[in-house]
C-alpha cells in the first residue's frame, strides 16, 4: 500500500527518518474543512460518518466539521434512543438546518430528505375513516396509536367504551397492540389527532333506541337505589342502565324512601319516556 508522509525528522548520521501519516491527514482534514466553510450554506444536503452518539442526538463528520444531529430531527416518529436509528461509524446522508461559519456550529437533519406525513394528513384520515394502528403508550388520559412514522394520535379514555367507566386505559389496551380506531378529528395546526375505540363497536344507546322506543312498556331488573331514583337494566344484552325518577315512581308524592320498597334485583314494570342516545341517558 503507498500511502503519503510528511517528514518530521531527519538525522542524515544516523541514517534515521521519522514520518508521519497522521500530519498529511490532519492537513487534508484542515483544507477540507476550510473548503467546506467557504462553500457550505443552509439547505445542502451533504454525506457524512456518525462519530458519536449521545443521548440527545449524534455527532457527524460532513468532511472536517462535526455537525449536531439531533434526536428530534432523525426521524418524523418519536424515539427514545438516537441508537435506535444510527451506529457509530455508520454513513449517512443529512441536511444542514442551520450554519453559523464564526462559530463553525452546524444543524443537522435526516427527517427533512422525506415528506413531513402531516402533509395532505387530512385527506388521508377524514373524519369517520376507519384506520388501524399500534398503540405506543398508555397514559392515565389516554393511549397514544401511531398511525404511520411521525402520525400519532389519541385515544382518549373516555372514547374507549360505551358504557364503562374504566379506572385507567390500560384494562383495555397494551402497549404495541395493534387496534382499530375510528378519525374523530384532524388538528393540523396542533399535529393532533384525536381517535376513538369505542366507534369500531355498535353503539348500545342506538340499539336502546331501536328496540325500545318511546312508549315501550318494559320488566326491568332494579341494579341500584339511590334517593333519587331506581337504576334498572333493560336488556341483558345491551349494557345500558335506564333511570326511573322518584318523581315517577308513583303518582302518590309521599313515596320517598325507595330503600325501604325496593332492593336490588327486584324487577319491575315501567314505560320507556325518552331515550337520548347524544348525552347516553
Amino acid at each position: 500500500r503507498v500511502i503519503d508522509v510528511s517528514v518530521i525528522k531527519f538525522n542524515r548520521k544516523k541514517n534515521n527518518v521519522v514520518v508521519s501519516h497522521r500530519e498529511v491527514l490532519e492537513k487534508q482534514r484542515e483544507e477540507n474543512k476550510k473548503r467546506l466553510l467557504a462553500t457550505l450554506a443552509k439547505g445542502d444536503v451533504v454525506t457524512g460518518r456518525v462519530k458519536n452518539i449521545m443521548s440527545y442526538g449524534a455527532f457527524v463528520d460532513i468532511g472536517g466539521i462535526d455537525g449536531l444531529l439531533h434526536i428530534t430531527d432523525m426521524s418524523w416518529g418519536k424515539l427514545k434512543d438516537p441508537k435506535e436509528k444510527l451506529t457509530t461509524g455508520q454513513e449517512i446522508t443529512v441536511k444542514v438546518l442551520e450554519f453559523d461559519p464564526a462559530t463553525e456550529k452546524i444543524s443537522l437533519g435526516m427527517k427533512q430528505l422525506t415528506p413531513d406525513p402531516w402533509e395532505g394528513l387530512e385527506y388521508r384520515y377524514p373524519i369517520g375513516k376507519r384506520v388501524s394502528g399500534r398503540v405506543t403508550s398508555v397514559t392515565n388520559y389516554g393511549a397514544f396509536v401511531e398511525l404511520e412514522e411521525g402520525v400519532e394520535g389519541l385515544v382518549h379514555i373516555s372514547e374507549m367504551s360505551w358504557t364503562k367507566r374504566m379506572r385507567h386505559p390500560s384494562t383495555v389496551l397494551t402497549e404495541n397492540q395493534n387496534v382499530d380506531v375510528v378519525v374523530l378529528g384532524v388538528d393540523l395546526a396542533g399535529r393532533r389527532i384525536s381517535l376513538g375505540l369505542k366507534q369500531t363497536m355498535p353503539n348500545p344507546w342506538r340499539q336502546i333506541q331501536d328496540s325500545y322506543p318511546e312508549g315501550t312498556v318494559v320488566e326491568a331488573t332494579v341494579k341500584n337505589v339511590a334517593d333519587f331514583g331506581l337504576f334498572v337494566s333493560v336488556d341483558d344484552t345491551i349494557d345500558v342502565d335506564g333511570l326511573i325518577h322518584v318523581s315517577d315512581i308513583s303518582w302518590d308524592p309521599k313515596v320517598k324512601n325507595l330503600k325501604e320498597l325496593y332492593k336490588k334485583g327486584d324487577v319491575v314494570k315501567a314505560k320507556v319516556l325518552a331515550v337520548d342516545p347524544e348525552n347516553e341517558k
